[in-house]
């Protein structure tokens, strides 16, 4: 879908008018169109800084250069070349006077990242800087504040900022964050969090290379949109991938099954029979699937007072009830293979609510819960659970819109400009890799760190 703003602005002729307006000028965001890439950081120049006493410096340092960046431990006050990624370990930040690190390291640097750069800090885990005291836990949170409004401060050059809690013993586990974050995958990942843990066994294949040959992935709701996209994101990284959707949506399943080679499967998965109908398919076909993408959601929007509860019911067995009836399913019969992998698809409705939609944000505010009580339960058999909440992604049911509110939808991010269904992809199936095994019970946002919910 064409944006105007972009379109107006790159016109000679009206390109004047709109920055006499005052209007947004949104970059081109950097993006990948191919599968895994074994060092997608190649010719870029990464900055990485560290605080006193951190503990990630070093594994950070590594992962950058097996992704193929050059790493630099300075910057030289004559020399005004652009740097592409700047890395910080802040690990060892747990006192306020020790948060000063921040500052030094980036007030030098922040106005020499080339756009659609990459920002990326390491901190302790506030629960785990708990045990040496409420000091050293405030501090580590506090770097979490730094690093959203560093986002909010970057993202009109197209520059993503993110923060990566880790525990110390899971600093190991960094090489797939930095994969991800630093490269072009994370375009419209930004001002986000997550957690890297030991609660999930590593798993017994190298973290990439390649990423996914040999697994079986499920999506659910694949035949347009996110679910298509996710669909052929997967198969790219060479995932057999079984394609769900309603009969309606037959011709555009086919069409997507013969694009990427996936097994197209017509299925209501609200239909009382459907979690073990599926479950019995995957063990008769497959022996078993590897990754389980919960994509499929309806919206039926009413305000709560014109609402009839056949309404309420629907939305909530479809987006909720039948995630977890095919879970239990999988899980039960173990037909989910041990280090597999479930993400399901909450929203920001589900993060900040949203008028006339108290069905919808109900039933995705219950999956960011779902996931986080689900994780300690599977963790033991290496099986990771996390959900991705979707911002303003241009999709069909977007290009309905009004107008004005699709152009205000645009604008109220970092970034200045909508998402494509291929940024949420990219987020999906790295958390389907081996390589995200440090992830799990996280709820990551994809908005250009949107004004709504952040």
């Amino acid at each position: 879908m064409t944006d105007l703003l972009k379109k107006l602005n790159r016109n000679p002729l009206t390109g004047w008018l709109v920055r006499a307006l005052g209007l947004p000028d949104p970059v081109d965001l950097a993006r990948h169109t191919g599968g895994y890439q074994a060092q997608p950081l190649s010719g870029k120049r990464a900055l990485l800084c560290r605080s006193p006493e951190g503990y990630a410096a070093g594994q950070l340092a590594c992962a950058l250069a097996a992704d193929g960046a050059t790493v630099l431990h300075a910057l030289h006050a004559a020399e005004q070349e652009r740097i592409d990624i700047v890395v910080m370990d802040a690990t060892g930040c747990s006192t306020p006077a020790q948060l000063r690190a921040l500052y030094d390291a980036f007030h030098p640097a922040i106005r020499r990242i080339a756009r659609n750069g990459r920002v990326l800090i390491a901190a302790a885990d506030p629960a785990e800087a708990a045990g040496a005291g409420a000091v050293a836990a405030a501090t580590a949170r506090g770097v979490e504040g730094f690093c959203r409004s560093l986002g909010k401060e970057l993202g009109r050059k197209g520059i993503t900022a993110n923060l990566a809690y880790v525990q110390r013993e899971a600093a190991d586990r960094l090489d797939g964050l930095v994969h991800f974050f630093c490269g072009k995958q994370a375009t419209y990942v930004s001002g986000q969090t997550v957690t890297v843990t030991m609660q999930v066994k590593a798993p017994n294949a190298a973290p990439f290379a390649p990423t996914l040959p040999g697994k079986v992935a499920l999506v659910t709701g694949a035949a347009r949109g996110i679910g298509a996209a996710t669909a052929e994101r997967l198969a790219q990284d060479g995932a057999t991938v079984i394609c769900v959707d309603v009969p309606a949506a037959s011709a555009d399943l086919d069409a997507l099954c013969m694009r990427i080679g996936g097994m197209p499967l017509e299925l209501d998965i609200a239909a009382p029979d459907a979690a073990p109908q599926l479950a019995a398919l995957l063990v008769e076909r497959f022996g078993g699937v590897d990754i389980v993408v919960h994509n499929a959601g309806i919206t039926r929007d009413k305000t709560l007072g014109k609402m009839d509860g056949a309404t309420w019911d629907t939305v909530l067995n479809v987006n909720f009830a039948a995630i977890a009836a095919i879970d239990e399913a999988l899980l039960s019969g173990r037909v989910l293979r041990d280090d597999g992998r479930i993400v399901c698809l909450s929203s920001i409705s589900g993060v900040a609510g949203n008028f006339g939609q108290t069905n919808y944000a109900t039933t995705k505010a219950a999956l960011i819960g779902y996931v986080a009580a689900l994780a300690p339960v599977v963790a033991s058999r290496g099986i990771c659970v996390n959900a991705v909440a979707p911002g303003f992604i241009e999709t069909a049911m977007v290009a309905k819109m009004p107008f004005m509110t699709r152009e205000l939808g645009r604008r109220l991010n970092s970034v200045q400009q909508g998402g494509l269904p291929r940024d949420v992809a990219e987020l999906i199936t790295f958390l389907c890799t081996p390589g995200a095994h440090g992830i799990t019970g996280n709820t990551i946002r994809v908005c250009g760190q949107g004004l709504i919910g952040a």
